[in-house]
C-alpha cells in the first residue's frame, strides 16, 4: 500500500500553480458525451478520478486522448450500461444515467459510492427525473432507467442545496423536449461552469436568478472547445499550508471570485495575504487569532475546506468553533489531529431550527455524528502513523503532518490522489520534506 512519509517544520515558500478544478472538469468530460462531434477540454487535472471517468467513457464506446492537460473526446457511445466493475469507484456514477437516456432512452448505473461523509441525496436526482418521464428501479447494487418516449421537460424543486444533482439535473434537461425550471437550485461556480460548457455545445440554458435555472431544451448538441476553471479547494489548501507552516506561498493562477469566504477568514485569523492579478500571496506574519466558521453553500465558507481550518486553527491563539451544516459526518479527520496532540472536542451545538440551517435531512439524521468542533490553541502537533478516509481529510493529514514534529507516515493515500495532482512533487518544490513510497 502507497503512502507518504513527512518530516515536519519545514516552512513552506515559493511558488505553485493551480490545476483545473476536479469538481468541474469530470463532469464536462460527462456531459460532452450528449454530442457525437469531438470536444476539446483543456486544463484537466491528472488525478485518480478523472482517469477513472476516463475508463467509463471509453467502455461506453467512445474515443478519448488525453495528453498534458489537453483531453479530446468524440462522444459516439454505443452501450447503455456503465460497467459495473467501474462504475462502483465513482461516486458520481449516476451522472451518466441523464447521457445513457438522450441516447438510448435507457440506462443502467451503478449505485454511487464515495468519501464516507454522509448520506448523498440522490433520491432528489430520482424524483427529478420521475418528473421528466423516467421510469427507475432503484436497486441496491444499481439503478436501471427507461423514458421510451424521451425526456419532457419540468419543474422541480430541490429541497436542499446539492450542486451534483443540479448538475446531473441540468444534463438531463438539456435535451428534453419543452422547458424545464430548476428552483432551489445550486449557486456554486462549478454548475456555472458546467452551463457554460453546455451553452457552448448548443444548450440553450439561463440561470435567471442566484438559484433558479431555466433550460428549453435542444434537439441536438456540438462539440466545444472548454478550459476548466481553476481549483478552489486547491487555492485554499495551499493557502492553509502556507499559514500553518509559518511559510509564504504565491498561488497562481487563482480566480478571487470564488473565495471570498476564506479570504475573509485569512484576515480574520490575522494571516497576510496579497493579490497580483491571477496570482494570490498568502504568508504568515503573526500569531493566528482563533475564527468561529458555519459551513454553509456558496457564496458561503465550503464544507470542503473545513477540516483544513480546524487544523489550522490548533496553531491559532484561543478557542476555535467550527460548526459544519453540509454533510452529517464530515470530521473523520479530528481523530486523527488527536493522535497527533492537538486539543480538539466534538460537540452538537444548540440550533433553534435545524431543518433550516443543515443541508441534510434532518429527521433522517445519524444520531451517532456531532456537528461542531471546538479547537484549542495553540498546540504543538507531534508525528503520528496516519489513515486517509477521504479526499480533504487526506490532504488536511498532509497539512497536519507538515505542522508536526517528527516524521509522519500517512496510509489510503490513494484518496489523495483522487483530486490531487503530483501533491508531493509540488509540496517538495515548496520545501517539505515528503516521499511517496509505493
Amino acid at each position: 500500500m502507497a503512502k507518504y512519509i513527512i518530516e515536519g517544520g519545514m516552512p513552506l515558500r515559493g511558488s505553485v500553480k493551480i490545476p483545473g478544478a476536479k469538481n468541474a472538469g469530470f463532469k464536462l468530460m460527462i456531459a460532452s458525451l450528449l454530442s457525437d462531434e469531438i470536444s476539446t477540454i483543456t486544463n484537466i487535472p491528472y488525478i485518480r478520478d478523472v482517469i477513472a471517468v476516463k475508463k467509463i467513457i471509453e467502455a461506453l464506446g467512445a474515443r478519448v486522448e488525453f495528453s498534458d492537460d489537453t483531453m479530446q473526446i468524440s462522444g459516439g457511445i454505443t452501450s447503455a450500461q456503465v460497467p459495473e466493475e467501474l462504475g462502483v469507484k465513482s461516486r458520481a456514477s449516476f451522472m451518466y444515467l441523464p447521457v445513457l437516456l438522450h441516447r438510448f432512452k435507457k440506462g443502467i448505473v451503478s449505485s454511487p459510492v464515495g468519501d464516507r461523509i454522509g448520506m448523498r441525496p440522490i433520491n432528489w436526482f430520482l424524483e427529478g427525473l420521475g418528473k421528466m418521464g423516467v421510469t427507475i428501479q432503484a436497486k441496491e447494487s444499481e439503478i436501471q432507467a427507461e423514458a421510451p418516449n424521451g425526456l419532457v421537460g419540468c419543474e422541480y424543486i430541490f429541497p436542499k442545496n446539492s450542486h451534483t444533482v443540479t448538475e446531473a439535473l441540468i444534463l438531463a434537461a438539456t435535451l428534453a423536449k419543452g422547458k424545464t425550471k430548476l428552483l432551489n437550485a445550486a449557486a456554486e461556480p462549478e454548475v456555472d461552469e458546467l452551463i457554460s460548457f453546455l451553452d457552448q455545445m448548443g444548450a440553450r440554458i439561463k440561470r435567471t436568478k442566484p438559484r433558479e435555472i431555466e433550460i428549453e431544451g435542444a434537439t441536438s448538441l456540438k462539440g466545444a472547445v472548454h478550459q476548466v476553471m481553476t481549483d478552489r479547494n486547491e487555492v485554499v489548501t495551499f493557502s492553509c499550508m502556507a499559514l500553518g507552516t509559518g511559510g509564504d506561498i504565491k498561488i497562481e493562477n487563482v480566480d478571487p471570485r470564488f473565495i471570498r469566504a476564506f479570504e475573509e477568514q485569512i484576515i480574520v485569523c490575522g494571516g497576510g495575504i496579497k493579490k497580483v492579478g491571477l496570482n494570490l500571496n498568502v504568508f504568515y506574519n503573526q500569531k493566528l487569532k482563533a475564527t468561529n466558521i458555519q459551513t454553509s453553500p456558496y457564496p458561503g465558507f465550503m464544507t470542503d475546506w473545513q477540516s483544513l481550518w480546524i487544523a489550522l486553527m490548533t496553531q491559532a491563539v484561543g478557542e476555535s468553533i467550527i460548526h459544519e451544516t453540509i454533510f452529517e459526518n464530515r470530521f473523520e479527520c479530528v481523530k486523527n489531529l488527536l493522535k497527533m496532540g492537538a486539543n480538539i472536542e466534538l460537540f452538537n451545538p444548540i440550533v433553534e431550527n435545524p431543518e433550516e440551517v443543515y443541508n441534510f435531512e434532518w429527521d433522517e439524521r445519524s444520531k451517532q455524528f456531532l456537528h461542531a468542533v471546538k479547537v484549542h490553541g495553540p498546540n504543538p502537533l507531534h508525528h503520528a502513523t496516519l489513515e486517509v478516509s477521504d479526499i480533504r481529510a487526506g490532504a488536511t493529514l498532509v497539512f497536519a503532518a507538515l505542522m508536526a514534529e517528527g516524521k509522519s507516515e500517512i496510509y489510503g493515500i490513494e484518496h489523495i490522489e483522487r483530486g490531487y495532482e503530483d501533491l508531493e512533487g509540488r509540496l517538495e518544490r515548496l520545501g517539505a520534506r515528503i516521499t511517496k513510497v509505493e
